[in-house]
């Protein structure tokens, strides 16, 4: 075992396969002690979404130990220094106990942050955030995006014009000091923490992907998310927290205050999942490019049983040799 305390990451679009495969390599390493798994999806961390988020159910949970699952109020807005402190908690409890954890998510820049450091930008105030959620709701992102584009080129260059989150998180720290974001990202304030890391980005095919996308949301439908929505929205959380803006809840939120059908809200929130997946698919294969590439996880015709075990195989070398 090398000297660094070893961390495994299994990131990914939504509806790759991820949480399965990290639980099925969880179970398969039990004859070395064992691993834990740590969320590093930015919604699963909100208890009142466990449908919409695909959140692991009871079975999962008794089987294998996992962490950061519905542990925040949708009241507290989660940012990637806040979800690092509690990861960071996590794997240093995980290692005390001499067992592998394994981080699995779609977040991609909570795990570059574990992985990386955190960048020392300071808190964007709440009048600047808001300011720039008016001005997205009312102009588009891509309006936003051109305007990023006039004041920091560099920067609106590695960002898609669909990207509203990403766009609009430029500009706030852009408004707020002055200072493009990708500088304060050059600038880390920390020394990240000296892990051993394997990285696998589970990456489908689009058509495979689009497929899976569509039938996990309309397995969600049958296990109950519109009632799920009705109940976040019966909290009255404004429309820009976090997990009013998570995957199905605008569409399905929509639907329910009669704005538009349900057929329609079903259209949009399938629709609105692929994009989210593709440009999850484009950040990893550009943020996360010395990561091994898997063709998905369980659940897609490419990913054999030897897939499986040859990963298996390397996650094995690597507890052995670090690398």
């Amino acid at each position: 075992m090398t000297a660094r305390q070893p961390l495994l990451v299994l990131a990914g679009p939504t509806a790759s396969g991820k949480s399965r495969l990290a639980l099925d390599i969880a179970q398969s390493l039990g004859d070395r002690g064992g691993a834990e798994i740590v969320n590093a999806d930015a919604i699963q961390v909100y208890r009142e979404l466990a449908i919409l988020t695909a959140r692991p159910g009871a079975a999962d949970l008794a089987a294998v130990p996992h962490h950061l699952y519905g542990v925040l109020p949708a009241a507290e807005r989660c940012s990637a220094g806040r979800w690092r402190e509690l990861a960071l908690e996590a794997i240093a409890g995980i290692h005390a106990r001499n067992r592998l954890p394994i981080i699995v998510g779609g977040a991609g820049l909570y795990i570059r942050t574990l992985l990386d450091g955190l960048a020392p930008i300071p808190p964007v105030p709440e009048t600047v955030r808001a300011a720039i959620a008016d001005r997205m709701a009312a102009e588009g992102p891509a309006a936003l995006h051109a305007a990023l584009a006039r004041r920091d080129p560099d920067g609106a260059a590695r960002l898609s014009p669909n990207d509203r989150q990403r766009i609009a998180r430029a500009l706030e720290v852009l408004e707020a000091t002055g200072r493009p974001i990708g500088a304060w990202q050059r600038d880390r304030a920390d020394t990240p923490p000296s892990f051993a890391s394997l990285a696998f980005v589970l990456d489908p095919p689009r058509a495979a992907l689009r497929q899976a996308c569509a039938g996990r949301f309309r397995a969600m439908l049958s296990a109950g998310a519109l009632d799920e929505v009705r109940a976040l929205r019966a909290l009255g959380q404004p429309a820009n927290a976090p997990v009013m803006k998570a995957l199905g809840v605008p569409a399905l939120a929509a639907h329910l205050a009669g704005e538009i059908d349900f057929a329609t809200a079903v259209e949009r929130a399938e629709t609105a999942t692929m994009q989210y997946a593709k440009r999850q698919q484009t950040w990893f294969r550009h943020q996360l490019a010395g990561a091994e590439r898997l063709p998905a996880g369980p659940g897609y015709a490419q990913f054999s049983e030897r897939i499986f075990q040859d990963t298996c195989t390397k996650i094995r070398s690597f507890l052995l040799t670090g690398r």
